[in-house]
This record gives structure tokens, sequence and C-alpha cells, in this order.
């Protein structure tokens, strides 16, 4: 039985969705992948939200007993309204996750963590046996850092110390991400602050250091994973 809150049944995404169509081939061969009584996990982003829609739609059809373990309040909102019931990683271990990315170079490692939900997103695909990226052609880059910064989760007391441990690993650009419909910095589900950090090169050490600074919870840099790429 779906939910009688009619703010979670009617629950869209805010803005308009770039590559729909690209993003919607993409889902539905992520779709394909479900068995019955699997345990998925679910991603954040425009890409697992069209995603949620077409998994759901195809459990109905087909009858299809799954669990969904979101990585996000939206996510969350999203399988309530698609009517995917959901569970934790308190009472299932996912069988296979799936998930968007902003980058992805040639060794498959990832930057995420534009929608902010990195430490939830990482700690599912820690806990899944695999591990599914659902891309289009243009989150291919040559390196990372290319497009976009690394997301970095921060305590908001430590702020001052986890910006300059930041530029001593040679950072060079720290923006407090800002929220659009409230005032002050966006505020994480853990109830952290996101700093967007560049960095001329981005090695394979580098996710291993910026978890070390104490004060950060958790970094968008997704290095080493064993993940399979889906793509549109």
């Amino acid at each position: 039985m779906k939910t009688d809150s009619r703010i979670i049944r009617e629950f869209a995404w805010p803005n308009p969705i770039d590559n729909y169509e690209a993003k919607l081939r993409v889902a539905q061969k992520v779709a394909a992948l479900l068995k019955d009584g699997d345990v998925v996990g679910v991603g954040s982003g425009s890409t697992s939200f069209i995603a949620i829609g077409v998994l759901a739609e195809r459990a109905k059809k087909e009858n299809l007993r799954c669990l969904a373990i979101p990585t996000s309040h939206e996510m969350t909102f999203a399988c309530a309204a698609a009517g995917l019931p959901v569970t934790s990683l308190w009472e299932h271990t996912p069988d296979w996750c799936f998930d968007g990315a902003d980058e992805v170079d040639p060794a498959l490692n990832l930057i995420k963590g534009r929608g902010g939900a990195m430490f939830r997103e990482k700690l599912v695909m820690r806990a899944s046996a695999r591990s599914y990226i659902l891309i289009d052609e243009s989150k291919r880059v040559d390196r990372l850092g290319h497009k976009f910064a690394i997301p970095v989760e921060v305590l908001p007391a430590t702020l001052p110390i986890v910006e300059s441990s930041l530029l001593s690993l040679g950072a060079t650009e720290i923006i407090l991400r800002l929220a659009k419909k409230k005032d002050g910095p966006v505020i994480t589900e853990q109830g952290n602050f996101i700093l967007d950090v560049r960095f001329k090169e981005i090695g394979a050490s580098l996710e291993r250091d910026i978890k070390a600074i104490t004060g950060v919870l958790e970094s968008g840099l997704f290095w080493g994973f064993p993940v399979e790429i889906l793509q549109a």
C-alpha cells in the first residue's frame, strides 16, 4: 500500500533532467537485472531517480519482490512514491546497487557527490556484492577533476582545520557549497557542510589522504572501487 502523504506521492525531480532519454535507456538496462527477492542499493541523483521508477514498474508488472536501500531523503521519497518498499543496512545486505557519477576516468575511478549524498552512497557501495554505475558519454573524462571538484563532507566545527589541511594536500580551490532555497550552506543528511575542492593532480593516495583529515566524514572521490559501467 502506498503512502497517504500527498507530499511524498507527488514527489518529483526539482529541476529539468539533462539527457533524459539517455538516462532512461540506461535505467532500463539496470532494471532488467532485477530478480525476485533482490535487495537493491539505490544511489542518488537524477539518473537514479529515473531508475527507481523503471525498477518499480518492472517489479509491479512481473510481480517481483524486492527491497530498496536508499542513500538520501529524496531517494527515500522517490521509492515511497513509486511503491518500492525500503529497508536499511541494519536489516539487509544489498545484493547489488546502482548509482550515477559526475565523472568516470579510463580506470573507472569516480567523482560523485553533486547531490551531497556521497557518504551513504559509498557505504552502500561497500556493502554491495556488485555495483553498477549508470552514465552517458558526457560523464567520461580522461582525468578526474576535469569538469568537477571533489565534494568533501565536513563536520561544521572543524571547518578551519579541514580547510588548512586540504590546502596542505595541494588544493587549489576550496568553496563552501551554499544552498539555493535557504540562507547559508548546504546541510547533508548527517548535519554536515560540503566543501567543493579542486586539485591540480588527483592520484591514487588522495582519497585516503582526504579521509585522514580530522573532521572529514567522507569525500566524493571513489578510487579503485570494483564497479561495472552501464552506459546509454
